[in-house]
């Protein structure tokens, strides 16, 4: 009995290892399968974080690039100013430093700067000469490249005045500066490079063209055509093909660049309101996607305006000559007013569409000052200086802030030093 019973209990032992096994197993099975599904679940969400997570890791970020831009207007060197300046430098050379070092202390802190070279710098070794037919030194250059002025317009009404000798002088100065000086060249090879070239400034591209209204009477050298860039008055017989010439200079160099300058020599001296031409070419340029249209010529101050995406500046009076202060058609300082406007230029780069934008656009005036036609300085509003200098500036600020608001009531003038 005994024996029986021990083989009972090793059989029923057994059954129950068996069955412990058999438990186990299924357990380490359940285990593994629950161990398989979690790995899954697990690599399948890290997959979907990746897929989320990528496209924000590899997203193209937006690129800003800005530069800002001042403008004035011209250089008229009468005999008076560039005998001070001889005076300034002890009758040894020229120095216009001095004329123009407060201007300097505003203009230079600009990416570009912008100025009208009136008169032609044909240099002292042709004889420097006055009204009606200008020649003026290459150190007027010198000290506006020292103040910061680095773009140039060269087409004005006295390009020809002393011949083409000048003007080889002329191009020949600006060629050896790192400055951009249009409207005036020395052969048509050089005149089609020049205004095509992109130029670059803080990651902005950019291009200026140049024309003046005529040249005096003076007529431009046949087969020359290429020594000032001419875009003449509506009611010239030749306005329509001049049209067509500067549409073309337009579109050989409107798609290469982020903004495109025109400088125009026009209009009538002396009025502070543009022509009707004027406008016209100012639309016309802006129906060309021209960006900014930078006016000259009539001495004085006029108004400011955007005509669509376009902004005009229709003139920015004399910068810096010896007209008289408050006689004739120079009454009520209107000669020696000018204009100093700036502006910033913003590109916006993202997902290969780009942007640009003309903002905070400025005007402040600026006088010139003289005595017993020596001393010449530029003084802008904004200066000490012109407290002094100028006594009335407070009523002539009132009359001229008028004049470049005419067009547009929301173009912003920098007031006067208080």
């Amino acid at each position: 009995m005994r024996s029986n019973n021990r083989k009972r209990k090793k059989r029923k032992l057994k059954k129950q290892v068996k069955k412990g096994l058999i438990i186990t197993g299924i357990i380490l099975a359940i285990l593994l399968i629950i161990a398989s599904v979690l790995l899954f679940v697990f690599k399948n969400k890290n997959n979907r974080d990746n897929e989320v997570n990528a496209p924000l890791q590899e997203e193209e970020k937006e690129k800003i690039s800005k530069a800002s831009l001042i403008m004035v207007g011209d250089a008229l060197i009468h005999n008076a100013v560039y005998s001070d300046a001889r005076r300034l430098a002890n009758y040894n050379g020229y120095d216009f430093k001095p004329q123009v070092e407060l201007v300097k202390e505003i203009s230079s802190k600009y990416d570009l700067a912008y100025y009208n070279q009136e008169t032609i710098l044909g240099g002292s070794e042709l004889g420097l000469s006055n009204y009606p037919c200008f020649n003026s030194p290459y150190e007027v250059g010198d000290a506006m490249i020292d103040a910061g002025f680095n773009l140039v317009s060269l087409a004005t009404n006295h390009t020809i005045d002393r011949g083409i000798n000048a003007v080889t002088n002329s191009r020949n100065y600006w060629n050896s500066k790192d400055v951009v000086a249009m409207g005036s060249y020395n052969s048509f090879e050089e005149k089609e490079e020049l205004e095509t070239q992109v130029h670059e400034i803080n990651g902005i591209t950019y291009a200026m063209l140049n024309y003046t209204y005529g040249t005096n009477g003076i007529p431009v050298p046949y087969g020359k055509e290429y020594v000032v860039n001419v875009w003449p008055y509506s009611s010239d017989t030749k306005y329509e093909a001049y049209k067509e010439v500067v549409k073309k200079d337009v579109m050989a160099i409107r798609d290469k660049v982020d903004i495109l300058m025109v400088a125009m020599h026009w209009g009538v001296e002396y009025t502070h309101t543009p022509t009707q031409y004027e406008r016209g070419q100012a639309n016309y340029l802006a129906s060309l996607g021209v960006d900014i249209v930078i006016g000259t010529h009539p001495h004085v101050i006029q108004p400011v305006e955007w005509i669509d995406d376009t902004i005009v500046f229709y003139s920015l009076g004399n910068f810096i000559s010896a007209q008289y202060q408050n006689q004739d058609s120079c009454y009520n300082y209107k000669c020696v007013i000018g204009l100093m406007s700036s502006l910033d230029i913003t590109k916006r780069e993202y997902k290969g569409e780009t942007s640009i934008t003309i903002d905070n656009i400025k005007n402040e005036l600026i006088y010139t000052y003289y005595s017993n036609w020596a001393n010449f300085r530029v003084i802008p509003f904004s200066n000490k200086e012109i407290v002094s200098k100028f006594p009335n500036y407070k009523n002539v600020y009132e009359t001229y802030k008028n004049v470049i608001t005419n067009l547009d009531s929301t173009m912003y003038v920098e007031s006067y030093y208080q």
